[in-house]
């Protein structure tokens, strides 16, 4: 493991057993299946790919929310799967989330101040009241809050002022990594490109490394040094963030840059025509081989008979596709 590595995933694999009929077996879901990577310290990965695809059980994996059937999660070295619940407890301060649903993360029945105090009080009882309510309010003014707001409730504040409540309660204690599971999904758009600023300062001011899980490419671009697009439960492709938007190399990849509005209608015309084709398979009866075929017009034999590793096609860019060599895009037409 390379020193500036902070976090290294290797072969995860997480299932949940759904319950079935009256006389039937239950069903097995695989949410994630091989699932290898690593993270360097002061980095920004994104994960993309569509709902049902794994983004926030990875996520929540990688955090020990979740137990993963199978595979390590290494941080700095040492395995998370492994620590006894209380050792696993002592990590938390390093390791935090942000929430999809701003309000919907934040307790109603508690102010502001009590809401962002919360890990400290779990996580730090070392530390005495008057030096955590100081703590709380160097948050809140790191992140856009007014000191005093910080006796009011939950529903006081719009969606992005409620998401900066999240951000804080995540930055106080610290931490080294931040999980960000789709964070300004459910805001308007002009208050997303507030929340992308602010999380890009707060990245360089704490020096902050970030897990930026979205469903939306164009969000993830602009916060992002490399990205991960998963499908299905598995990495499809995994590539520096210009490399992704300027030379995207899986169908899926291309598919999802296909999706991303653009502005110039001109532009739009000209893009590539790998558009997405029907619904995401169920990942309880997932399709042989290369599981993103029954969606793809590229599919072969091939692709039905035999899965795709996932390997290096240069530096430290990795695809699973048998055909990308086949499919690059024509010359002149613009994908995002």
């Amino acid at each position: 493991m390379s020193m500036s590595t902070l976090l290294e995933i290797r072969d995860l694999k997480k299932t949940f057993s759904i319950a079935g009929g009256l006389f039937s077996r239950p069903l097995v879901l695989t949410a994630l299946e091989d699932i290898s990577f690593s993270i360097k310290t002061g980095e920004t990965l994104g994960i993309v790919g569509e709902s049902g695809c794994g983004k926030s059980t990875l996520g929540r994996c990688i955090l020990q929310l979740l137990a993963p059937d199978e595979g390590r999660v290494l941080w700095l070295g040492q395995d998370l799967t492994k620590l006894p619940a209380e050792e696993m407890r002592k990590r938390r301060q390093d390791l935090q989330i942000i929430f999809q649903d701003p309000l919907a993360s934040l307790n109603p029945r508690m102010t502001v101040g009590d809401i962002i105090a919360d890990p400290l009080k779990a996580l730090r009882p070392d530390i005495g009241r008057e030096e955590r309510q100081a703590r709380v309010i160097r948050t809140m003014e790191a992140v856009g809050l007014l000191p005093e707001m910080i006796n009011r409730y939950p529903h006081e504040f719009s969606g992005g002022q409620a998401q900066r409540i999240g951000i804080a309660r995540a930055l106080i204690t610290e931490p080294k990594l931040i999980v960000c599971d789709e964070p300004v999904s459910a805001l308007d758009v002009s208050v997303q490109a507030q929340i992308l600023n602010l999380l890009a300062d707060l990245k360089d001011e704490f020096g902050l490394t970030l897990i930026f899980i979205s469903h939306n490419l164009s969000v993830v671009r602009h916060v992002s040094d490399r990205i991960l697009v998963l499908y299905l439960g598995r990495i499809v492709e995994l590539a520096e963030g210009d490399d992704i938007y300027d030379d995207p190399k899986h169908p899926y990849t291309k598919a999802l840059l296909t999706a991303v509005p653009l502005p110039d209608p001109k532009l739009a015309r000209q893009r590539n025509i790998d558009a997405l084709r029907g619904e995401i398979p169920s990942p309880i009866n997932p399709p042989s081989g290369c599981t993103f075929r029954t969606r793809c017009r590229h599919a072969k034999p091939i692709c039905a008979e035999q899965r795709p590793l996932l390997e290096s096609i240069g530096g430290e860019r990795l695809v699973a596709c048998h055909r990308w060599r086949e499919i690059e895009l024509p010359e002149g037409v613009v994908s995002a």
